[in-house]
């Protein structure tokens, strides 16, 4: 069987279907980016290789379950889970990488010292928990903007090639997903002072 050919969508529906070469081919055709992705997060070639694994066995199961169906985007997903296994690594190392500061009204910058003291580490926590739960009400396409940008800290032109938009479009949704953000925390009384 010729695999080189075939659509992700194909070599899914062959593995799905039994077909584990199938599988073998299609995690050698994206390794090499979706590897890179991780790398470029983590830059600890072996913390990253296990952060590549566990991003298979996830793919794997979602497979086996029955429950992937992203319709010819295979890469965007697999590089969505190899994402969230990125954050969920720093958040056990509680250390989740800071956005370098641009000329954007940056609203994911609370200001910390060193000198924080339990009751501010308490109050800092309850903020940026009570903005993530805000986040997740944006619109579809203004949530993928903002995470690829803040937190996984993509170009806007990687972003666009990603989301397969113009670079434009990408730029407005998160021109939009900062306003929509605005009115959600005026809605709910949130500031984002720890005094």
């Amino acid at each position: 069987m010729d695999y080189t050919a075939m659509k992700d969508a194909e070599l899914i529906r062959l593995y799905i279907e039994g077909d584990e070469k199938a599988l073998s081919f299609l995690i050698n055709k994206h390794e090499q980016r979706i590897f890179s992705y991780i790398l470029s997060k983590i830059q600890n070639r072996d913390l990253a290789n296990d952060v590549f694994q566990d991003t298979f066995v996830k793919i794997i199961k979602t497979f086996r379950k029955g429950n992937y169906n992203e319709e010819g985007k295979f890469l965007n997903w697999a590089l969505r889970i190899a994402h969230n296994l990125v954050i969920d690594h720093f958040r056990k190392q509680k250390r989740i990488p800071t956005v370098a500061p641009n000329d954007e009204y940056d609203i994911f910058k609370i200001i910390k010292d060193g000198s924080e003291n339990a009751e501010t580490g308490m109050i800092r926590e309850q903020i940026e928990k009570d903005l993530h739960k805000l986040i997740l009400k944006l619109p579809p396409e203004q949530l993928e903007v903002l995470r690829l940008r803040h937190f996984s800290g993509l170009s806007f032109k990687d972003i666009a090639d990603q989301t397969g938009v113009s670079i434009n479009t990408a730029l407005g949704r998160m021109r939009y997903a900062l306003i929509n953000l605005r009115k959600l925390m005026q809605e709910h009384n949130m500031s984002l002072s720890l005094s």
